[in-house]
């Protein structure tokens, strides 16, 4: 079956990929007064309790344990919920204390090149076509322009070389996770995500607390950026990212990440007074090109 992204798609993708963009300036300020395990806990918190919320308002039920499918349901959660939610968190904010923010924002852009493969072989219709290869790798090209070299420059730190993997199977995570998400059982999508993460807080709450135990009351700054990490990055993203992969397939899903590096120097320039590198151009160029390129549809031989 070979998925159409259509516009509303395109629409979700381009969103996701600003409210993305703004996590890494977000965790950056976190970081300042709160632990790497506790912000990844918090905010999945954050991100579960709002669509528990939102799912009483609507009237909607978490996917019921006593039917066969429910089970497979909440089992397909658990993996949604580890992939995509609790283990990248928790190595993205960890990493982020040790290596630079560009060279997390070009591992996210290794996430469609490890979606590639998986969905080749797990996921019908993601075959790994020419077209669809020269896309990625034009787009994973725009996010080398936009970063440069000195994102690969060594900082000097004890646990740069960990963090730096720690970054890379964040990537890995996410690209599972897509694959995940995409074949969970079909089921109301508000209902999975809410699912998701509360499986997520069930793994990364008593993880932080062993880590790092009860946090103190940071000041207003981190505060609000952890609940923007837990609102939108984490609660609106798990709805959308479900919404992508369900109807547009997971590799669809993953070309956000071309997105990622050009909306956290768009925010840094608008928010942080940090100058725009002249590349910006050049590489959103590559970065729409790439995405344009590996969704380009080919035309069927008609018999």
């Amino acid at each position: 079956m070979q998925h159409s992204a259509g516009a509303l798609n395109w629409l979700k993708l381009l969103f996701l990929g600003m409210i993305w963009g703004a996590s890494f300036m977000s965790i950056t300020v976190a970081l300042k007064e709160v632990g790497p395990m506790t912000i990844a806990a918090v905010r999945i918190a954050i991100g579960a309790l709002s669509l528990l919320a939102v799912l009483r308002v609507m009237g909607l039920r978490l996917p019921p344990l006593h039917t066969g499918n429910g089970r497979l349901i909440w089992l397909a959660a658990l993996g949604m919920g580890m992939f995509s939610n609790a283990v990248p968190f928790a190595l993205l904010s960890w990493g982020q204390t040790y290596v630079a923010s560009g060279f997390a924002g070009v591992c996210m852009a290794v996430v469609p090149l490890f979606v590639l493969p998986l969905a080749h072989f797990l996921v019908p219709g993601e075959s790994m076509t020419l077209r669809r290869s020269i896309g990625f790798l034009t787009g994973f090209a725009g996010v080398l322009v936009l970063i440069g070299l000195d994102a690969l420059t060594s900082a000097g730190t004890n646990f740069e070389s960990l963090a730096r993997l720690a970054c890379v199977a964040a990537a890995l995570c996410y690209a599972i996770g897509a694959i995940v998400t995409r074949l969970a059982p079909s089921v109301n999508m508000l209902s999975l995500s809410a699912a998701a993460l509360i499986c997520a807080t069930m793994m990364i709450v008593p993880f932080a607390l062993i880590q790092e135990g009860l946090p103190s009351l940071p000041s207003a700054r981190p505060v609000l950026a952890i609940l923007y990490l837990g609102l939108f990055p984490t609660a609106l993203a798990q709805v959308l990212l479900v919404q992508i992969a369900r109807s547009a397939g997971p590799a669809f899903l993953s070309t956000v990440n071309y997105q990622v590096p050009v909306w956290s120097v768009l925010f840094g320039a608008v928010l942080l007074n940090e100058a725009i590198p002249p590349q910006l151009f050049a590489a959103l160029a590559l970065v729409l090109g790439g995405l344009l390129l590996s969704r380009t549809p080919t035309r069927r031989q008609v018999p």
